[in-house]
This record gives structure tokens, sequence and C-alpha cells, in this order.
């Protein structure tokens, strides 16, 4: 079953995104847009960064946030040993990379959205342009995973994870494509290559799963 209800990004983030000064460099300007639909930031000149890895970070950051609170509900919700343990792998790789990308936006004077979302089961946040963020779940899609139990659940939970991963894989590579900071490429690089990986675990345990 392929679900297609993803989460829009959220409008805090949008609303927060700084106007593109005029002293900003020219070429930093389309990765942003293109992961999040928002504006893009400013840009010191001379920066070793650009848009396309603040837009990657911020949009990332709760895209993370979601995935580590789907972690937690099969934490608590299964008691399949291989679901249990991608579980516990997601939310190991993923909330330090969480740590990571914030450091590198306060770091850079940039906004920091707001992990607070992870309670996210409930939250529809539309973009202030309606742009809808790779990947995520919608608020019917978390309700109906926190209302499961079972085989069901273990099912659910897997399609909607893979959902989630090939949005995150999408948005890397943008990130690889259109990005300047070495350590942020390293990082997309990274999510390309491990949720990819995954993603072919959970398309095996869902065909091993009881009918």
């Amino acid at each position: 079953m392929k679900i297609r209800t993803p989460l829009a990004i959220a409008g805090a983030v949008v609303a927060l995104s700084v106007p593109l000064a005029a002293c900003s460099s020219s070429n930093d300007h389309s990765g942003m847009s293109e992961m999040n639909g928002s504006a893009s930031p400013t840009i010191p000149v001379g920066a070793q960064f650009n848009s396309t890895d603040v837009g990657f970070a911020q949009g990332m950051i709760p895209h993370h946030a979601q995935a580590v609170e789907m972690a937690d509900m099969a934490l608590v919700n299964t008691t399949n040993p291989d679901v249990l343990a991608l579980a516990r792998q997601i939310k190991a790789a993923q909330s330090p990379e969480i740590e990571k990308m914030t450091g590198w936006l306060k770091s850079w004077g940039q906004n920091v959205p707001s992990t607070a979302m992870g309670s996210m089961a409930g939250h529809d946040m539309t973009g202030m342009d309606g742009m809808m963020m790779d990947g995520m779940m919608s608020e019917a899609d978390m309700k109906r995973l926190s209302t499961s139990s079972g085989t069901a659940f273990d099912r659910l939970w897997l399609e909607l994870m893979i959902q989630h991963h090939e949005g995150a894989v999408k948005m890397a590579k943008v990130e690889v494509a259109d990005g300047k900071y070495p350590d942020v490429i390293a990082l997309a690089q990274a999510i390309i290559s491990g949720q990819q990986a995954e993603i072919t675990t959970m398309e095996s345990l869902i065909k091993n799963l009881p009918a």
C-alpha cells in the first residue's frame, strides 16, 4: 500500500525566514526554496554556507523530530523485535543529527525550528505558500498510527516510515547537489545511504509480516 499524505512544512519555520539581503551573494538562492518553498535567508557575503545548507537544516530538523516521535511510538506499541530494533536505530541516528544541525544554524546566526513539533501527532503545518515537506505525516496519519496495534501497527508504521525516509532522501539529494558547507553535504550523503538501506530493510519486513 502506497501512502501519500505529506505534512506541510512548519509555518513557524517559514515565518521566521529572513528576506534576502541586497548584499547576499547571487548564487545562494535555489536550494531552500526547492526544499521548503520559503524565501531565501540572508547569507553574509563570503560565508562558507549557502541558503541550500540553511534550508536543509531548517527543514530536516522537524523532519527528523517527527521520525523520532514515530520511533518512540513503536517502542511502546510493538512487540515485533525487528520493528523495535529499527525504531531504536532510527532514534539513535536522528536525535544526534538534530543536535548537529541545530548547532550549525546557531553558529550561522540562522533561525532554529523548534523540535516541540515533535508532539506532531496532531499538527498539520502549512507554510505561507502552502508548500509541503517531503514525506512527513499528516495529523490523520499520526492518529491512525497511534490507534493501531499488533500487526496492523507494524505494517502501518513501516509503510509510513518508508514514505518518511523517501522524503528525507529527496531533501538530502538537493543538499548534495546544491549545498556548499562540506559538513552539511557529508550529513546529507550519510542520510541518503543510511535511509535508503533502512528502506530496503523495511520493505523486506513488510513482506514477512503475517497476513
